[in-house]
């Protein structure tokens, strides 16, 4: 499996690679909005944080600045991002509010009522065992292994209100790794819709000790070239999200 290229932009940048891609012809402003709505939904650009220069952003979805900027238009209106003027200026990631206390579960069933929740999960967990088994039977080179433990460092020592968007960047990781940019693509594209629904729920912190042992195990498994386990403690990992969701549902 190659080494991740450095490229031009960030570090930072580059994590929007599954995600940021050409648009077809004929929907670009659409398919756009729903690509850089991925981005905000996936945490991939934090609270405060900037979004890549409208020209890169032009770049890389190739559509027209003008097409980008009524695109941009639409996020700012709804209140996602914030425009500044100015040397430091640029298009930011605005925080969203949390939900009212007390009203986690009503929202919940709110969003439940336009996705099927059980088709989603399983395709996450076909989605996240594959690339795991990918990772670990194709072998990770250095930089991509440096790449894999320095997302599970950052999920150990995150903040708990940092944590569900660190714990996304893992994941995120490791299906870029896997070597596929469309499972890479698929991928990111269901984590946002279960982060819609994650939103809705509270950490617990029982479950982030017993999710962190898991992502130990599975980054060992993969790092060990070990396949069959790596498989295995992502298929538990995913089943247990799963579990935890269907819980606040009853």
């Amino acid at each position: 499996m190659s080494e991740s290229g450095s490229g031009r932009g960030s570090a930072a940048d580059d994590r929007l690679a599954p995600v940021l891609r050409p648009v077809r012809a004929g929907n670009g402003f659409e398919e756009a909005l729903e690509q850089i709505l991925q981005v905000l939904r996936l945490g991939l650009v934090p609270d405060g944080g900037r979004l890549p220069a409208e020209r890169e952003l032009a770049d890389r979805l190739r559509i027209s600045r003008v097409t980008l900027r009524e695109v941009l238009k639409v996020l700012q209106d709804q209140g996602l991002v914030e425009s500044r003027r100015g040397r430091y200026g640029g298009t930011f990631v605005r925080a969203r509010p949390e939900p009212a206390e007390g009203g986690g579960e009503d929202e919940l069933r709110r969003r439940v009522e336009a996705v099927d929740v059980e088709d989603t999960l399983r395709f996450r967990e076909v989605l996240e065992v594959g690339a795991a088994g990918l990772c670990a039977a194709h072998g990770l080179g250095e930089g991509q292994a440096r790449r894999l433990r320095a997302a599970l460092d950052a999920t150990r020592d995150a903040p708990l209100a940092d944590y569900r968007r660190l714990d996304t960047m893992l994941h995120l990781t490791l299906a870029e790794l896997a070597g596929s940019p469309s499972l890479a693509a698929q991928y990111a594209a269901v984590r946002a819709t279960v982060n819609d629904l994650l939103d809705c729920i509270p950490l617990l912190v029982k479950n982030l000790e017993h999710s962190q042992a898991q992502h130990g195990a599975l980054v060992e498994a993969v790092l060990d070239g070990d396949a069959d386990g790596a498989r295995e403690v992502m298929r538990e990992h995913c089943e247990g999200t799963a579990a935890l969701l269907r819980g606040f549902l009853v």
